[in-house]
C-alpha cells in the first residue's frame, strides 16, 4: 500500500511506549462528576437542573438558551444528586458553569438514553436532529458541532468523508485503541456519515506506525451489511509524521487538494470526523446513547499507571480509586489536557474530563522543557517547519508590535496552532501561545465592533 504524507512537519519521539497496546480499562465509579454546561464551539447553553434534583445517566441537563444551530446539549454522565451549579476552571483554563453531581450508584434508577433508531431508514433531518440530541461534537479537539458539520450548504459539495485516527500526538494512543477494539463501531459511525451526506467515497487515515491493524479493519469493512450499499470504504496510509493528524494535512495527504485559506475543510470536498466521534455517532443510533463517555490516555513519567481508560465526562482524575490510577505526586512537575503539542497546561487535577479530552498527561521536571526565551535571531526555522507554509516570525513581530491586522495578513487565522514553530525554536519562543492569544484579542475586537454596529443610532432620514 502506497504511504502519503505532507510537505514540512515534524519527526517527534512519540513516547507512546507506555499506553501503546493496552486495552481501554472501564473506569471505576467516580464519586462525583463535574460536567461544564458548555464544552462546544458555539452558542452557550442554559442549565435545565437545579440543586437537589435527582438525575440519572444519559439525562439532559444543558441544552441551547435560544434557539439556534450551533448548539448541542449535555447530559448526566453517572446516576447521582446535583450537588452545585457554579463556575468551574475547565481544561481550556477559562471559567464556565458546572454541574456537580454526587454519585448515587450504578444501579440506582437505570439510564435515561435516547430510542435506538434505524439510520439507514430514518431522514436525514431525523439522523441530524438524533445526532445533535446525543450532544455529539467533534472528539479530536475542536468541539465544532458534529451535526452541523455533516450538513454543510449546497453551495459546498462534498464527494470526500476521511475518518481521521492519524494520532501524530505523542503520549495519545486512545485513536490506536479505537482502531483495535472497536473498528465494527468505527465503520458503522462511517456508514452513517456516508448515508447521511450522500458521499459515497470514505477513506480511514492512519500513520504507517498502525499498519499492522490493516487486516482487520478490511475484514470488518467486509462485514458490514451497509459498507457495499453507501460507496467504497479505503484506507489511506499516512507517513507518521507531526501534525499528520491534522485534518487539512490529512486531507493533503489523502486528497492531494489543500484546504484554501481562510477555509475550511468542505472548501476542498471532503469532511474530516475523528474516529472517537464516528464510534460514538454508532453509539447514538444502535444504543440510544448521548456522549456521556470519554476514552483517553492518561500517561507521563508521574503516572504510576499508564493506561487507556473510558471515564463518565467530568470525572476528576484524583477521585479515581489509587488501585485504578496512581499518581506520583511529589514528581508531578506538569499537567497537561491534550497532548504536548496542542494540549493545554492546567493549574491542577481538578479539571474534568471533558467531550474532547483525548488524554491527560502528567509529567515529571526531566519530561518538560523549562527555558527562559532568549531574542529571536531571525534563522527562519519556524517558517521553514510550518505544515502550512506560514510565517510564524512576521505573525510574531506584528502582534508584539499591536497590528492585529498585519498578523491576519500574515496567516494567523490559518494557523493550525500545531506548535511546530515554537518546538523548533531555538531561542524557545512562547510562538503558539502568542498567536492563540492574539486569536482570542481578535475574537474580542470583533465582537465589540459588531456589538457597537448593533447599537449604533440609525442616520435622520434626509429631508
Amino acid at each position: 500500500m502506497a504511504v502519503s504524507t505532507f510537505k514540512r512537519g515534524l519527526r517527534l519521539p512519540t513516547r507512546k511506549d507506555a499506553t501503546e497496546g493496552k486495552p481501554v480499562e472501564l473506569a471505576p465509579l467516580p464519586k462525583q462528576v463535574v460536567i461544564p454546561i458548555n464544552q462546544h464551539f458555539g452558542a452557550p447553553n442554559k442549565c435545565l437542573v437545579n440543586v437537589g434534583d435527582h438525575v440519572k445517566r444519559g439525562q439532559k441537563i444543558a441544552d441551547a438558551a435560544a434557539p439556534g444551530p450551533m448548539t448541542v446539549p449535555v447530559h448526566a454522565s453517572i446516576n447521582g444528586v446535583v450537588k452545585k451549579i457554579e463556575p468551574r476552571t475547565q481544561s481550556n483554563n477559562t471559567e464556565g458553569i458546572c454541574v456537580l453531581i454526587e454519585a448515587e450508584g450504578a444501579d440506582s434508577g437505570g439510564e435515561e438514553f435516547l430510542p435506538p433508531l434505524d439510520p439507514f431508514s430514518c431522514t436525514k433531518e431525523e439522523a441530524l436532529a438524533r445526532i445533535r440530541e446525543a450532544g455529539i461534537i467533534g472528539m479530536g479537539g475542536a468541539g465544532f458541532p458534529c451535526h452541523i458539520k455533516l450538513n454543510p450548504p449546497p453551495n459546498k459539495p462534498i464527494d470526500t468523508i476521511i475518518a481521521d485516527g492519524a494520532e501524530c500526538e505523542p503520549y495519545l494512543t486512545t485513536d490506536e485503541a479505537v482502531l483495535t477494539e472497536k473498528p465494527n463501531l468505527l465503520i458503522l459511525g462511517l456508514t452513517i456519515v456516508m448515508k447521511i451526506t450522500g458521499v459515497k467515497k470514505a477513506i480511514i487515515g492512519m500513520e504507517d506506525n498502525k499498519a499492522k491493524l490493516i487486516p482487520m479493519i478490511e475484514r470488518e469493512i467486509r462485514l458490514n451489511e451497509q459498507a457495499a450499499s453507501v460507496g467504497e470504504i479505503s484506507i489511506g496510509l499516512c507517513r507518521t509524521r507531526y501534525p499528520q493528524g491534522g485534518e487539512k494535512l490529512l486531507i493533503t495527504a489523502l486528497t492531494g487538494r489543500e484546504v484554501p485559506s481562510g477555509g475550511l475543510p468542505m472548501d476542498a470536498g471532503c469532511i474530516v470526523q475523528n474516529v472517537g466521534t464516528l464510534v460514538a455517532i454508532a453509539e447514538a443510533f444502535s444504543l440510544g446513547k448521548p456522549l456521556v463517555d470519554r476514552d483517553l490516555t492518561v500517561s507521563g513519567g508521574a503516572c504510576k499507571t499508564p493506561k487507556n481508560i473510558r471515564a463518565p465526562i467530568g470525572t476528576l482524575l484524583p477521585d479515581l480509586p489509587p488501585v485504578f490510577m496512581e499518581i506520583a505526586y511529589d514528581k508531578l512537575s506538569k499537567i497537561l489536557y491534550g497532548g504536548p503539542m496542542m494540549g493545554n497546561a492546567v493549574p491542577n487535577l481538578n479539571i474534568p474530563i471533558q467531550k474532547n479530552t483525548s488524554g491527560i498527561i502528567l509529567m515529571t521536571a526531566a519530561e518538560t522543557v523549562a527555558e527562559l526565551e532568549g531574542p529571536c535571531i531571525r534563522c527562519g526555522r519556524c517558517i521553514r517547519n510550518c505544515p502550512i507554509r506560514l510565517s510564524p516570525v512576521i505573525m510574531n513581530m506584528a502582534l508584539e508590535a499591536g497590528d492585529l491586522d498585519e498578523a491576519v495578513t500574515a496567516g494567523l487565522m490559518d494557523c493550525i496552532e500545531c506548535g511546530s514553530c515554537t518546538f523548533m525554536c531555538p531561542a524557545r519562543i512562547k510562538l503558539v501561545q502568542r498567536f492563540r492569544v492574539g486569536k482570542g484579542r481578535l475574537r474580542i475586537r470583533q465582537q465589540a465592533r459588531q456589538a457597537a454596529q448593533a447599537t449604533a443610532k440609525p442616520a435622520p432620514a434626509k429631508t
